[in-house]
């Protein structure tokens, strides 16, 4: 990785720092208004991370890799590049080349290839990029055995993007089949338009969609939205007041939807949507930063945060997954996360109230994302090139 891609690597995603502007004054002693929620039990042994003895193994070197996703009945790992190429990466190293959108992508900072999925099906591939002009591009492709079927690309969705920051970019699939697409605000900072809290935009949202094409429209409604015939609203939105939703999972086992949203200037926050909920949540933003007020009016019924923390420990959260795998049994349950200012993993241990927060004795310099494979083992990538999986073993 040259030097320009590693400079432009340590700005990305440099969101609660880039251009935060102050809070604005509010009573010092309002509260989040609604509890936090409680995520899913599920019943397995006790976790216990410090008891684990972990190892990054590193599979492969690219060119600042971002996303990472399975496809049904593959073995492979699919890897987005932020310049817009996707990998597919074999036992003992690089494979081929799947898609290759470089001369499409806007390259700034918070630009480029963002996120790709799978359907459950495996039967198509679904991209989230900015394109040349910065704005949000959605597009499905076919695929089969041989790879990406030439000449089946198809747009889902455009969102106009107002600033270069704030893109969200993930795609997954949730239990219940449909297409989970996280947007940040729009941009700038402070949420200049109030994006978030505003129905009648997607930005600062997490949309569900059928993606599939219906009545001249690239993707279907699903009827049990939240919002699906209240005027003024969009339908496709799922939940609100949101930031820039950095990676966000669904618990395997449990189903629960872990949201990991980047701060302002103050607090980083980690949200959990647990399974079986008819979605609506105002996760907050921009009345609040995490746990703390930000800007008035403050909404009632805002969903707190299961965890937030401060600048000592990091300045843009990076979201994974609750390990589900079998390498590493003291991990099971227990949710883990990192961020780009801070290259110390850790993991979120449940107990009978909240969380207790582990550093898990490995660490990944610039750290950007993480993966999940068939078998629930997890994989943490770097800006810098390195895709690592994590594994027992002293590191």
């Amino acid at each position: 990785m040259g030097r320009p891609a590693l400079l432009a690597a340590t700005a990305l995603l440099a969101v609660a720092c880039e251009q935060a502007t102050p809070a604005a004054p509010s009573p010092p002693a309002l509260p989040l208004p609604a509890p936090t929620p409680t995520p899913s039990e599920v019943p397995s042994p006790t976790p216990d991370p410090a008891a684990a003895r972990l190892r990054l193994v590193r599979v492969a070197v690219l060119e600042a890799p971002l996303a990472l996703a399975t496809r049904p009945g593959d073995e492979a790992l699919y890897v987005a590049e932020k310049g817009g190429r996707i990998v597919a990466l074999q036992r003992g190293g690089l494979d081929r080349t799947v898609l290759d959108l470089s001369g499409e992508v806007s390259d700034g900072t918070e630009q480029g290839l963002l996120g790709l999925t799978f359907s459950p099906d495996g039967r198509f591939l679904y991209v989230n990029y900015t394109d040349v002009n910065g704005d949000t591009r959605i597009h499905e492709f076919a695929t089969d055995e041989d790879g990406v079927v030439p000449g089946s690309r198809r747009e889902v969705l455009a969102v106009d993007q107002p600033y270069s920051n704030h893109n969200g970019g993930h795609l997954a699939f949730g239990p219940d089949g449909y297409l989970y697409v996280g947007l940040g605000d729009g941009g700038s900072g402070g949420d200049p338009h109030d994006n978030a809290q505003d129905l009648s935009t997607v930005l600062g949202k997490m949309l569900r969609i059928d993606p599939r094409p219906s009545d001249g429209r690239g993707y279907r409604i699903p009827r049990e939205n939240p919002f699906v015939g209240r005027d003024g609203t969009r339908a496709a939105i799922w939940a609100f007041g949101l930031r820039n939703p950095w990676r966000y999972s669904f618990d395997r086992e449990s189903g629960d939807l872990w949201i990991a949203d980047v701060g302002q200037s103050a607090r980083e926050e980690i949200d959990v949507q647990p399974a079986g909920s008819s979605g609506g949540e105002n996760y907050g933003w921009d009345a609040f930063e995490g746990s703390l007020p930000f800007e008035p009016p403050f909404p009632k019924g805002t969903v707190g945060p299961v965890y937030d923390y401060g600048r000592k420990l990091g300045a843009t959260v990076i979201g994974g997954f609750v390990y589900r795998g079998s390498a590493i049994p003291a991990l099971r349950g227990t949710y883990l996360f990192g961020d780009l200012y801070n290259p110390r993993v850790r993991a979120l241990v449940p107990r009978k109230r909240g969380f207790r927060h582990v550093e898990l004795g490995v660490g990944v310099d610039n750290l950007v994302s993480f993966g999940e494979d068939q078998a629930g083992e997890l994989y943490l990538l770097s800006l810098d090139g390195p895709v690592y999986r994590l594994a027992p073993g002293r590191p």
